[in-house]
């Protein structure tokens, strides 16, 4: 390992970083097949960039940090200055309140994350072999911009564990959340899982998916080059009335979505519902080399369990038939446990400037993470899982 000092550079735009350079860092292993994490490639971040979905007026104004080391890009992160805690879904809104009622200014702020994402991935993106030194220079790095910068405080959110207990071992405030997600088991095929589960909801699942699928139409599964334009058009409108309904306004922008189709459609899965042919119905997940992340929903028709089959019941069926690890299907849901989505720990880390701030949150995160740690074994043991089973998920 070289003793030469390692230099911190802020990137007011993605488009200044070599995509090649950034994806040493975010994703070495895609050199022979699928990233682990999509949502960090090169190709995605520049997607929120170039379609105006983070940038000016969005709250999200790109500080990307590179690590260099005798001229090698050691280390990335996806660092953004936010105006506000939306599009995070690791709240931190109290203690927003607090701070500012405490007579401090909260925002902006400094965010590790990718925008609109909630899920689990390498934040402290490092190329092999500099895990250690590029995590450290990163941290340190960012510490020292919000520090110059009188900014109040640095948050990494949806990291890994072993980034949150490395952070946590640098001074950084651990936090934990929880999401739901479903874990193959290995099974053969979806009648395996569903052998799995209780009887009572054995049978629930099942009428749930006879139900959905009697809605007049068909479900048609559409990835890569199967993905065409129209479907875009059709998405739109479910996205819309989403975003609508759940954040008053849709996080993303039309034009993200042609990007999408112009350089992600191989890294998305598309699961439409179609009735005369049209789209009635639809969930947008992206594909890991390990996991499958269920991201957005929408319909502008309901019909019973439609919803439950196009985003969870689908996605299950594409996990066992393409060897997938899991399936996370995003924040909040507690509707997903009859499923099979079983409460996982979710990972941040934050800083605060302000000493008697960081102490205060830190008493906050101990009684937070006693409770978490509760409510997830408690729901576990709520799971549809037939006991032994179940016994094998805890």
């Amino acid at each position: 390992m070289s003793d030469a000092p390692v230099e911190i550079t802020v990137h007011r735009s993605i488009n200044d970083i070599e995509a090649s350079n950034w994806d040493a860092c975010a994703c070495p292993e895609a050199m022979d097949g699928r990233p682990l994490d999509p949502f960090t490639t090169h190709r995605f971040l520049k997607a929120l960039e170039d379609s105006g979905s983070v940038g000016p007026g969005s709250g999200w104004q790109p500080q990307y940090l590179t690590a260099m080391q005798d001229g090698l890009i050691i280390a990335t992160a996806p660092l953004y200055a936010k105006g506000h805690s939306q599009g995070e879904y690791i709240f931190d809104h109290n203690w927003a309140h607090a701070y500012e009622n405490a007579g401090g200014r909260y925002y902006p702020k400094l965010q590790i994350a990718v925008p609109f994402t909630p899920a689990t991935g390498r934040r402290f993106l490092t190329h092999p072999g500099f895990e250690v030194l590029g995590m450290s220079a990163l941290v340190q790095g960012a510490v020292q911009l919000a520090a110059q910068n009188e900014i109040s405080s640095l948050h990494a959110t949806f990291c890994t564990e072993a980034e949150a207990l490395a952070g946590a071992e640098m001074g950084l405030l651990s936090r934990i959340g929880q999401q739901f997600h479903w874990v193959n088991d290995d099974y053969a095929d979806f009648d395996t899982f569903l052998a799995s589960l209780s009887s009572r909801k054995r049978k629930t699942l099942r009428r749930e998916r006879r139900q959905a699928n009697c809605f007049g139409g068909e479900i048609v599964e559409l990835t890569g080059d199967q993905i065409e334009p129209k479907h875009w058009d059709a998405f739109w409108v479910f996205y819309q009335d989403t975003g609508n309904r759940k954040w008053g306004t849709p996080y993303l922008t039309r034009d993200f979505f042609h990007h999408a189709h112009d350089h992600l459609r191989d890294d998305m899965l598309m699961v439409l519902a179609l009735r005369d042919g049209q789209p009635i119905a639809g969930a947008l997940n992206f594909i890991g080399r390990e996991t499958l992340y269920g991201r957005y929903w929408g319909c502008v028709e309901h019909h019973p369990f439609l919803h439950f089959e196009v985003c969870y019941y689908r996605a299950i069926d594409y996990a066992i038939r393409h060897g997938l690890a899991r399936v996370e299907a995003g924040a909040q849901g507690e509707h997903k446990l009859a499923r099979g989505y079983l409460p996982a720990a979710t990972h941040s880390l934050h800083w605060f400037g302000d000493a008697g701030f960081k102490d205060a949150v830190d008493h906050y995160l101990q009684a937070e993470r006693d409770a978490v740690d509760h409510e997830i074994e408690v729901l576990t043991s709520y799971g549809p899982f037939r006991k032994t089973d179940m016994e094998d998920h805890q």
